[in-house]
Order: structure tokens, then C-alpha cells, then sequence
């Protein structure tokens, strides 16, 4: 029961800060990311390769404060370990897979060397169709994958008390369209963390700073391998 009770209580949250409009003010945006790459001079910046990161709040970062999203801790990871690309946050609170869709120009204009695709929680939390999230989604994939970025995904799950039947349906996406498009997948990006209460905020369902610290070290394995160090 109290399992059960912290399940609803996830997802009433959830919820709610789904309903965030995109058009609010983010503690997250391209810019705030940019300025918290460690390289001496904009320009030089500007002339890096982009590695995006495409999602909702979980990559936007809600929360956890100015500098502590997930692309934030993957850019200081990747310039620690010798790569030097520019990681832009292109994450927006509240969006389903049909907001994602309707924004890939956004990507596509940046014209990344890699992209991270991270959807789906909001569509699974608002009761989705999961037939209308797997479309949503792969025609995402389809449309970066041609334009020649490489592509990560980051999956996610829900509570049980949405039921085994819907679960294990939106589960599945994830490994089917990875499968698909031959890309890594990460199948569930708070692995690790969301059991850890000091790794999430007070509404138990965004990563705090040293949460975000740790999703991005789960996709460092992932996305190395399909980078080139600079020398």
C-alpha cells in the first residue's frame, strides 16, 4: 500500500509539472548552457560540433538549479575525458512526443553531430495511447536519422499503478525503436536514482543536481564511442 500510495503521489506530480507551458521562463535554455562550458572565448565555443539534448523536464533540468541539468554535468564530463563538442540543452518542461516532433527543426537548424532523444513520460503519465507515442517518436528518429546526426536514446517507465498492461506497452517503445534505428539505448535514464532520495528533488520525480551528475554518467559510455577527441 505505501508503495502504492508513493506511486500516485509520483504521478500526481508529474502532472503537474507537466502542465508547465513551454513558453515560461526556464531556468534551462541553450544559452544558460553554452555559457557553462569551461572554453575560454564564444567563439571559440561557437565553432565546436554540437551534441543536442531533446526532451522534456528531465533534460531540461527542472529544479535543480542553474548549471545542474544532466547536459550540463554530460558537457563537463565530455571536456574532462578529452572531447571537446558544445552540449546544447534543447529540453522543455511539460512536452509530450507530439511537442518533440513539433519542434525538430529546432534541432535540425544546429545541425548536431549526435543528438540524445529523450520523450515519452509525459505522454505515458497523461495516459497516451502508447500507439500514438511509438508514431510521435519514431518519426523523431526517422527525421534526425536522415539528416545524418547520430542518435542516443533515453527511455523511462512508469508507475505500477498505471497497470501491467499499459506499462509493459510503453515500456517496450523504447527497445523496439532502438532496434529499428540500430542506436544505444539508455532504457531508464533515472536508473539509479530515483531510489535514492538524495538524488531527487522533494517531488520525487526530478533528479537534484548530483542526480542530473549521475544520468549523465550513464550516457558517457554511450555516447564516447560515437565521438572523435580532438587533439
Amino acid at each position: 500500500m505505501r508503495i502504492l500510495q508513493k506511486s500516485l503521489c509520483l504521478a500526481a506530480v508529474l502532472l503537474l509539472s507537466a502542465s508547465f507551458h513551454p513558453t515560461q521562463s526556464l531556468p534551462f535554455t541553450p544559452q544558460a548552457v553554452s555559457a557553462a562550458n569551461n572554453f575560454p572565448a564564444q567563439e571559440q565555443r561557437n565553432n565546436l560540433p554540437v551534441i543536442v539534448a531533446f526532451g522534456d523536464s528531465l533534460t531540461a533540468g527542472f529544479g535543480a538549479g542553474a548549471g545542474q541539468s544532466y547536459p550540463d554535468f554530460l558537457q563537463r564530463d565530455l571536456v574532462a575525458d578529452g572531447y571537446h563538442y558544445r552540449v546544447v540543452n534543447l529540453g522543455v518542461t511539460g512536452n509530450t512526443t507530439k511537442d518533440g516532433l513539433a519542434r525538430i527543426k529546432d534541432v535540425a537548424v544546429l545541425k548536431p553531430v549526435l543528438t540524445i532523444v529523450a520523450f515519452g513520460g509525459n505522454d505515458g503519465l497523461r495516459g497516451l495511447p502508447v500507439a500514438e507515442m511509438r508514431t510521435n517518436l519514431d518519426t523523431i528518429l526517422g527525421t534526425l536519422k536522415r539528416s545524418g546526426t547520430k542518435i542516443v536514446i533515453g527511455g523511462i517507465t512508469l508507475p505500477p499503478n498505471y497497470g501491467v498492461a499499459y506499462v509493459k506497452s510503453f515500456n517496450s517503445v523504447y527497445p523496439e525503436l532502438a532496434a529499428k534505428y540500430k542506436v544505444p539505448l539508455l532504457p531508464f535514464m533515472l536508473d539509479g536514482v530515483w531510489s535514492n532520495p538524495p538524488l531527487m528533488q522533494p517531488d520525487g520525480i526530478h533528479p537534484t543536481g548530483p542526480g542530473n551528475a549521475v544520468v549523465a554518467k550513464k550516457f558517457l559510455p554511450l555516447i564516447e564511442p560515437l565521438l572523435k577527441k580532438q587533439h
